[in-house]
């Protein structure tokens, strides 16, 4: 295998996500996050938005269908170089069923990374023995963080888009009694303006919601850390590092029913 060998020796391993520099989308989190576990070994690790034909020992894709174009590329280039894929939630759960680029790129990969085990199971059975399940990690925020006495927060984290249905706790919230002391607070960016005019009209017209916009990592991870529970409300999760930052801060979780929560 041509994987088999590579972490025995220090490396040069390019990184591939389409979120761009700056982003603070969960890909490129992801993409920072890795090459610094990467660096910390002794590897030497670039991000970048595409393959632009970079010399490197390894190539990490982040996003089946949206890294397909620099998947293709690279084993073009460099076939004997191997390849790793991490899947994502729309990978997982919709791309790679119905997308022909997403197919083509799980064929082009030597590993598969599911950030779950039930994700295993949507990829068809003789893609199985190339996948790696990594569970997501997170050190908790340094010092104590003391919830708001008179209100019970709740920290929503996540960019507004539809398959967040990032409005669902704040729809929730109108359906309380007038003595409840439950209290939304709601961290990420729109990344559409009816996403904005949404969150602003809400903030306007709901008492117990709060749109914050988005914060860096740093500060996201307080706001959980001061909630006293935590709401995922997304439709498709390919494993969500959020509910390991509440977890963390032992803060309860309240999810979607989904397998990527």
């Amino acid at each position: 295998s041509q994987c088999s060998n590579w972490y025995t020796t220090f490396v040069k391993i390019l990184i591939v996500t389409p979120a761009p520099p700056g982003s603070g989308k969960g890909n490129r989190v992801t993409a920072i996050r890795w090459a610094q576990i990467l660096r910390k070994l002794g590897h030497s690790v670039i991000i970048a938005e595409n393959f632009a034909r970079q010399r490197c020992d390894l190539l990490v894709a982040l996003h089946a269908r949206r890294s397909a174009p620099s998947v293709a590329q690279f084993t073009n280039v460099s076939p004997r170089t191997p390849v790793i894929l991490a899947l994502t939630g729309t990978d997982l759960y919709c791309d790679i069923h119905i997308d022909s680029t997403a197919q083509l790129s799980l064929e082009q990969a030597d590993r598969l990374i599911v950030l779950q085990p039930l994700g295993t199971a949507q990829l068809p059975q003789k893609f199985h023995d190339r996948v790696h399940v990594i569970y997501q990690s997170i050190r908790p925020p340094p010092g104590q963080f003391v919830p708001r006495k008179a209100v019970f927060d709740i920290s929503v984290v996540g960019h507004m888009r539809a398959v967040k249905d990032p409005f669902r706790a704040a729809e929730a919230s109108h359906l309380l009694p007038t003595t409840s002391s439950i209290f939304v607070r709601h961290t990420g960016g729109a990344l559409s303006a009816d996403m904005a005019d949404r969150a602003e009209k809400e903030q306007v017209e709901n008492t117990r919601y709060r749109w914050l916009g988005e914060l860096p990592r740093w500060q996201a991870i307080r706001e959980i850390a001061r909630s006293r529970l935590h709401v995922l409300t997304s439709q498709m999760e390919g494993g969500a590092h959020v509910i390991c930052e509440a977890i963390a801060c032992n803060v309860p979780v309240v999810s979607s029913h989904i397998s990527g929560s």
